[in-house]
Protein backbone atom coordinates (compact mmCIF):
# COMPACT_ATOMS: atom_id res chain seq x y z
CA UNK A 1 0.00 0.00 0.00
CA UNK A 2 1.35 3.33 -1.25
CA UNK A 3 1.99 6.21 1.66
CA UNK A 4 -0.66 8.21 -0.24
CA UNK A 5 -3.36 5.02 -0.11
CA UNK A 6 -1.99 4.78 3.57
CA UNK A 7 -2.85 8.64 4.41
CA UNK A 8 -5.84 8.37 3.09
CA UNK A 9 -7.02 5.35 4.47
CA UNK A 10 -6.30 7.28 7.75
CA UNK A 11 -7.82 10.26 7.30
CA UNK A 12 -10.59 8.23 6.13
CA UNK A 13 -10.54 5.85 9.44
CA UNK A 14 -10.35 9.22 11.86
CA UNK A 15 -13.15 10.63 9.77
CA UNK A 16 -14.94 7.75 10.58
CA UNK A 17 -14.17 7.52 14.39
CA UNK A 18 -15.50 10.71 15.29
CA UNK A 19 -18.77 10.50 13.69
CA UNK A 20 -18.99 7.47 15.80
CA UNK A 21 -18.02 9.00 18.88
CA UNK A 22 -20.62 11.60 17.99
CA UNK A 23 -23.36 8.18 18.02
CA UNK A 24 -21.62 6.97 21.59
CA UNK A 25 -22.45 9.86 23.09
CA UNK A 26 -25.55 10.78 21.54
CA UNK A 27 -26.71 6.74 22.44
CA UNK A 28 -25.33 6.92 25.77
CA UNK A 29 -27.15 10.68 26.70
CA UNK A 30 -30.26 9.11 25.78
CA UNK A 31 -30.66 6.10 26.84
CA UNK A 32 -32.34 7.10 29.88
CA UNK A 33 -35.24 8.52 27.77
CA UNK A 34 -35.50 5.55 25.39
CA UNK A 35 -38.49 3.78 27.86
CA UNK A 36 -40.71 7.10 27.60
CA UNK A 37 -40.38 8.11 24.15
CA UNK A 38 -40.40 5.07 21.03
CA UNK A 39 -38.79 7.56 18.68
CA UNK A 40 -35.45 8.40 20.55
CA UNK A 41 -35.75 3.84 21.38
CA UNK A 42 -35.61 3.34 17.49
CA UNK A 43 -32.79 5.72 16.82
CA UNK A 44 -30.75 3.98 20.12
CA UNK A 45 -31.21 0.65 18.62
CA UNK A 46 -30.38 1.64 15.02
CA UNK A 47 -27.04 3.33 16.39
CA UNK A 48 -26.56 0.06 18.77
CA UNK A 49 -26.27 -1.79 14.75
CA UNK A 50 -23.38 -0.17 13.76
CA UNK A 51 -21.68 2.03 16.39
CA UNK A 52 -19.40 -0.67 18.27
CA UNK A 53 -18.95 -3.00 15.28
CA UNK A 54 -17.51 -0.22 13.41
CA UNK A 55 -15.71 1.48 16.54
CA UNK A 56 -13.75 -1.68 17.11
CA UNK A 57 -13.52 -2.26 13.26
CA UNK A 58 -11.49 1.21 13.11
CA UNK A 59 -9.85 0.41 16.39
CA UNK A 60 -8.35 -2.64 14.70
CA UNK A 61 -7.10 -0.89 12.33
CA UNK A 62 -5.10 1.54 13.70
CA UNK A 63 -3.50 -1.29 15.55
CA UNK A 64 -1.89 -1.89 12.17
CA UNK A 65 1.33 -0.64 12.68
CA UNK A 66 1.87 -0.79 16.46
CA UNK A 67 0.61 -4.53 17.52
CA UNK A 68 4.04 -5.47 18.57
CA UNK A 69 7.09 -4.17 19.73
CA UNK A 70 8.45 -1.66 22.00
CA UNK A 71 5.54 0.44 20.34
CA UNK A 72 2.95 -2.65 20.99
CA UNK A 73 4.13 -3.02 24.52
CA UNK A 74 3.67 0.60 25.37
CA UNK A 75 0.19 0.45 24.34
CA UNK A 76 -0.66 -2.17 26.53
CA UNK A 77 0.48 -0.34 29.32
CA UNK A 78 -0.94 2.69 28.24
CA UNK A 79 -4.29 0.68 28.50
CA UNK A 80 -3.48 -0.91 31.92
CA UNK A 81 -3.26 2.46 33.05
CA UNK A 82 -6.16 3.72 31.67
CA UNK A 83 -8.31 1.62 33.09
CA UNK A 84 -6.93 1.60 36.71
CA UNK A 85 -7.24 5.18 36.77
CA UNK A 86 -11.09 5.52 35.66
CA UNK A 87 -11.97 2.30 37.09
CA UNK A 88 -11.08 3.57 40.22
CA UNK A 89 -12.75 7.05 39.53
CA UNK A 90 -15.63 6.19 38.65
CA UNK A 91 -16.18 3.53 40.97
CA UNK A 92 -15.55 5.93 43.55
CA UNK A 93 -17.73 8.73 41.84
CA UNK A 94 -20.87 6.29 42.02
CA UNK A 95 -20.31 4.95 45.68
CA UNK A 96 -19.59 8.18 47.23
CA UNK A 97 -20.92 11.50 44.88
CA UNK A 98 -24.19 9.07 42.79
CA UNK A 99 -24.93 7.15 45.71
CA UNK A 100 -25.44 4.09 43.75
CA UNK A 101 -25.28 1.22 46.41
CA UNK A 102 -26.42 -1.62 43.97
CA UNK A 103 -23.67 -1.79 41.95
CA UNK A 104 -20.78 -4.50 42.45
CA UNK A 105 -17.52 -2.95 42.68
CA UNK A 106 -14.78 -4.81 41.23
CA UNK A 107 -11.71 -4.42 39.15
CA UNK A 108 -12.88 -7.48 37.08
CA UNK A 109 -16.33 -5.96 36.41
CA UNK A 110 -15.53 -3.08 34.08
CA UNK A 111 -17.83 0.33 34.63
CA UNK A 112 -19.86 0.71 32.10
CA UNK A 113 -17.99 2.11 28.96
CA UNK A 114 -14.78 0.57 30.53
CA UNK A 115 -15.35 -2.55 29.41
CA UNK A 116 -13.95 -1.41 25.55
CA UNK A 117 -10.49 -1.00 27.48
CA UNK A 118 -10.37 -4.68 28.76
CA UNK A 119 -11.23 -5.92 25.33
CA UNK A 120 -9.41 -3.83 23.53
CA UNK A 121 -6.06 -5.49 25.46
CA UNK A 122 -7.19 -8.23 25.08
CA UNK A 123 -8.03 -8.11 21.19
CA UNK A 124 -4.23 -7.09 20.79
CA UNK A 125 -2.80 -10.43 22.62
CA UNK A 126 -5.46 -12.84 20.79
CA UNK A 127 -5.28 -11.25 17.36
CA UNK A 128 -1.54 -12.84 16.62
CA UNK A 129 -3.01 -15.90 17.94
CA UNK A 130 -6.23 -16.49 16.13
CA UNK A 131 -3.85 -15.09 12.68
CA UNK A 132 -1.74 -18.50 12.98
CA UNK A 133 -5.39 -20.19 11.83
CA UNK A 134 -6.03 -20.57 8.43
CA UNK A 135 -8.92 -18.92 8.53
CA UNK A 136 -8.61 -16.34 11.07
CA UNK A 137 -11.73 -14.05 10.81
CA UNK A 138 -14.21 -17.30 10.26
CA UNK A 139 -12.53 -18.83 13.25
CA UNK A 140 -13.41 -15.73 15.50
CA UNK A 141 -16.97 -15.78 14.64
CA UNK A 142 -17.06 -19.69 15.15
CA UNK A 143 -15.41 -18.67 18.66
CA UNK A 144 -17.87 -15.80 19.30
CA UNK A 145 -20.49 -18.28 18.87
CA UNK A 146 -19.33 -21.24 20.90
CA UNK A 147 -18.78 -18.56 23.82
CA UNK A 148 -22.42 -17.54 23.86
CA UNK A 149 -23.45 -21.22 25.15
CA UNK A 150 -21.31 -20.65 28.33
CA UNK A 151 -22.66 -20.92 31.63
CA UNK A 152 -20.95 -17.79 32.94
CA UNK A 153 -21.57 -13.82 33.35
CA UNK A 154 -20.39 -12.50 30.35
CA UNK A 155 -19.61 -9.08 31.83
CA UNK A 156 -17.12 -10.68 34.37
CA UNK A 157 -13.63 -9.30 32.75
CA UNK A 158 -15.43 -8.28 29.52
CA UNK A 159 -15.20 -11.87 28.61
CA UNK A 160 -18.40 -12.35 26.30
CA UNK A 161 -17.71 -8.86 24.26
CA UNK A 162 -14.10 -9.21 23.91
CA UNK A 163 -14.73 -12.73 21.94
CA UNK A 164 -18.18 -11.23 20.21
CA UNK A 165 -16.38 -7.97 19.18
CA UNK A 166 -13.02 -10.19 17.88
CA UNK A 167 -14.47 -10.02 14.40
CA UNK A 168 -14.50 -6.96 13.73
CA UNK A 169 -11.71 -5.69 15.28
CA UNK A 170 -9.37 -8.84 12.93
CA UNK A 171 -11.66 -7.31 10.18
CA UNK A 172 -9.78 -3.64 11.29
CA UNK A 173 -6.75 -5.42 11.12
CA UNK A 174 -7.03 -6.46 7.62
CA UNK A 175 -8.62 -4.03 6.10
CA UNK A 176 -7.39 -3.14 2.53
CA UNK A 177 -8.64 0.73 1.74
CA UNK A 178 -7.52 0.52 -1.43
CA UNK A 179 -9.94 -2.55 -2.78
CA UNK A 180 -12.32 -0.17 -0.17
CA UNK A 181 -12.45 2.63 -2.57
CA UNK A 182 -12.28 0.06 -5.94
CA UNK A 183 -15.86 -1.57 -4.33
CA UNK A 184 -17.26 1.08 -2.88
CA UNK A 185 -18.29 3.49 -5.48
CA UNK A 186 -20.75 6.79 -6.17
CA UNK A 187 -23.12 4.28 -6.48
CA UNK A 188 -22.60 1.70 -3.83
CA UNK A 189 -22.51 4.75 -1.55
CA UNK A 190 -25.83 6.11 -2.26
CA UNK A 191 -27.52 2.88 -1.82
CA UNK A 192 -25.35 1.92 1.17
CA UNK A 193 -26.51 5.42 2.86
CA UNK A 194 -30.93 4.69 1.41
CA UNK A 195 -30.51 1.51 3.09
CA UNK A 196 -29.12 3.42 6.53
CA UNK A 197 -31.58 5.22 6.98
CA UNK A 198 -34.41 2.84 5.57
CA UNK A 199 -33.08 0.22 8.66
CA UNK A 200 -33.90 3.14 11.00
CA UNK A 201 -37.16 3.49 9.60
CA UNK A 202 -37.77 -0.22 9.95
CA UNK A 203 -36.32 -0.46 13.26
CA UNK A 204 -38.88 2.48 14.25
CA UNK A 205 -41.51 0.81 12.78
CA UNK A 206 -40.86 -2.38 14.64
CA UNK A 207 -39.02 -0.90 17.59
CA UNK A 208 -41.52 -2.64 20.23
CA UNK A 209 -40.47 -5.97 19.19
CA UNK A 210 -36.39 -5.36 19.30
CA UNK A 211 -34.62 -6.00 22.30
CA UNK A 212 -31.19 -3.92 22.20
CA UNK A 213 -29.39 -6.45 24.72
CA UNK A 214 -28.90 -8.46 21.72
CA UNK A 215 -26.73 -5.78 20.37
CA UNK A 216 -24.80 -5.41 23.49
CA UNK A 217 -22.32 -8.21 23.20
CA UNK A 218 -22.28 -8.31 26.74
CA UNK A 219 -24.34 -11.09 27.66
CA UNK A 220 -24.78 -15.09 26.96
CA UNK A 221 -27.76 -17.23 25.46
CA UNK A 222 -29.23 -18.36 28.53
CA UNK A 223 -29.39 -14.63 29.97
CA UNK A 224 -32.05 -14.29 27.24
CA UNK A 225 -33.48 -17.63 28.26
CA UNK A 226 -32.42 -19.42 25.38
CA UNK A 227 -31.00 -23.21 25.41
CA UNK A 228 -31.51 -24.82 22.76
CA UNK A 229 -28.57 -26.20 20.36
CA UNK A 230 -29.27 -24.01 17.82
CA UNK A 231 -29.27 -20.59 19.23
CA UNK A 232 -26.17 -20.13 17.92
CA UNK A 233 -28.03 -18.89 15.19
CA UNK A 234 -29.44 -15.88 16.25
CA UNK A 235 -25.81 -14.71 16.99
CA UNK A 236 -25.02 -15.13 13.30
CA UNK A 237 -28.30 -12.85 12.20
CA UNK A 238 -27.06 -10.55 14.28
CA UNK A 239 -23.49 -10.68 13.05
CA UNK A 240 -25.40 -10.05 9.47
CA UNK A 241 -27.96 -7.44 11.07
CA UNK A 242 -24.35 -5.53 12.21
CA UNK A 243 -22.13 -5.96 9.06
CA UNK A 244 -25.37 -4.21 6.57
CA UNK A 245 -25.30 -1.20 9.46
CA UNK A 246 -21.95 -0.68 9.30
CA UNK A 247 -21.24 -0.78 5.73
CA UNK A 248 -24.26 1.21 5.03
CA UNK A 249 -23.13 4.22 7.64
CA UNK A 250 -19.99 4.33 5.85
CA UNK A 251 -22.06 6.07 3.35
CA UNK A 252 -22.15 9.18 5.56
CA UNK A 253 -17.91 8.68 5.91
CA UNK A 254 -16.06 11.93 4.54
CA UNK A 255 -12.88 10.73 2.72
CA UNK A 256 -11.76 13.91 2.91
CA UNK A 257 -9.55 15.93 5.40
CA UNK A 258 -11.48 18.32 7.07
CA UNK A 259 -11.89 19.70 10.65
CA UNK A 260 -13.44 16.33 11.89
CA UNK A 261 -10.06 14.69 10.72
CA UNK A 262 -8.16 16.51 13.58
CA UNK A 263 -10.88 15.94 16.15
CA UNK A 264 -10.96 12.28 15.13
CA UNK A 265 -7.62 12.02 16.85
CA UNK A 266 -8.57 12.53 20.03
CA UNK A 267 -11.98 10.62 20.69
CA UNK A 268 -10.63 8.33 23.18
CA UNK A 269 -10.90 11.91 26.02
CA UNK A 270 -14.52 12.21 24.79
CA UNK A 271 -14.93 8.43 25.39
CA UNK A 272 -13.25 8.44 28.81
CA UNK A 273 -15.17 11.99 29.94
CA UNK A 274 -18.49 11.75 28.16
CA UNK A 275 -19.67 9.56 31.24
CA UNK A 276 -18.96 11.72 34.19
CA UNK A 277 -21.41 14.11 32.39
CA UNK A 278 -23.93 11.86 31.34
CA UNK A 279 -24.18 10.39 35.24
CA UNK A 280 -24.14 14.30 36.42
CA UNK A 281 -27.05 14.96 34.23
CA UNK A 282 -28.72 12.13 35.54
CA UNK A 283 -28.15 13.03 39.37
CA UNK A 284 -29.32 16.11 38.56
CA UNK A 285 -32.66 15.04 37.62
CA UNK A 286 -33.11 17.22 34.53
CA UNK A 287 -34.50 13.81 32.61
CA UNK A 288 -37.13 13.67 34.52
CA UNK A 289 -38.41 17.09 33.26
CA UNK A 290 -37.75 15.99 29.56
CA UNK A 291 -41.13 15.36 27.74
CA UNK A 292 -41.79 17.66 24.71
CA UNK A 293 -40.28 17.08 21.32
CA UNK A 294 -38.07 20.36 21.61
CA UNK A 295 -36.28 19.30 24.42
CA UNK A 296 -35.49 15.38 23.17
CA UNK A 297 -33.70 17.63 20.34
CA UNK A 298 -31.93 19.65 22.63
CA UNK A 299 -30.58 16.55 24.21
CA UNK A 300 -29.34 15.02 21.29
CA UNK A 301 -28.08 18.87 20.38
CA UNK A 302 -25.95 18.89 24.05
CA UNK A 303 -24.54 15.79 23.48
CA UNK A 304 -23.11 16.69 20.06
CA UNK A 305 -21.90 19.89 21.35
CA UNK A 306 -19.82 18.09 24.57
CA UNK A 307 -18.72 15.84 22.01
CA UNK A 308 -17.20 19.15 20.24
CA UNK A 309 -15.83 20.63 23.66
CA UNK A 310 -14.44 17.25 24.52
CA UNK A 311 -12.65 16.99 21.00
CA UNK A 312 -10.75 20.31 21.38
CA UNK A 313 -7.13 20.54 21.91
CA UNK A 314 -7.47 22.46 25.45
CA UNK A 315 -9.49 19.01 26.60
CA UNK A 316 -6.00 17.14 25.65
CA UNK A 317 -4.22 19.59 27.47
CA UNK A 318 -6.21 19.75 30.43
CA UNK A 319 -6.54 16.01 30.62
CA UNK A 320 -4.07 14.51 29.25
CA UNK A 321 -1.63 13.52 32.19
CA UNK A 322 -4.62 10.91 32.59
CA UNK A 323 -6.40 9.83 30.02
CA UNK A 324 -2.69 9.26 27.82
CA UNK A 325 -0.30 9.12 30.64
CA UNK A 326 3.18 8.82 29.26
CA UNK A 327 4.30 5.25 30.54
CA UNK A 328 7.43 4.69 28.43
CA UNK A 329 9.43 4.40 31.44
CA UNK A 330 7.34 1.29 31.71
CA UNK A 331 8.27 -0.27 28.43
CA UNK A 332 11.19 -2.30 28.03
CA UNK A 333 13.17 -2.07 24.57
CA UNK A 334 14.56 -5.82 24.69
CA UNK A 335 17.18 -5.11 21.96
CA UNK A 336 19.90 -3.89 23.65
CA UNK A 337 19.71 -6.57 26.09
CA UNK A 338 19.41 -8.79 23.75
CA UNK A 339 22.53 -7.85 21.82
CA UNK A 340 24.10 -8.08 24.97
CA UNK A 341 23.24 -11.63 26.33
CA UNK A 342 24.16 -12.69 22.29
CA UNK A 343 27.48 -10.95 21.85
CA UNK A 344 30.33 -12.50 20.33
CA UNK A 345 32.88 -13.87 23.29
CA UNK A 346 36.58 -14.01 22.72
Amino acid sequence: MSTTTTSRADTFCLNLRFLLIVTVFVANAIEPLIIQHESLHALYVWIFTFHMPLFVFVTGYFAKNNLGGPEGRKILMQIVVQYVIFQSFYSLMQFFVFRTMTMEYSFFIPYLLLWFLVSHLSWRILLPIFAKFKHPILFAIVVAVLIGYGNFTGTFASISRTFVYLPFFMIGYYFDYSRFVQLFTTKIRLLAGFLSIALLAVIGLTTKDLNPQWLFGSFTFSYFGYHEWYVGIYRLLIYTLELIAAVSFLAFVPQRISWITDFGRRTVYVFLLHELIIRSAVASGIYKHITEPIELIIVIAAAIGCTLLLSLPITKKLTHLIIEPKIHYYVIDRTPLRKWIHRPTN
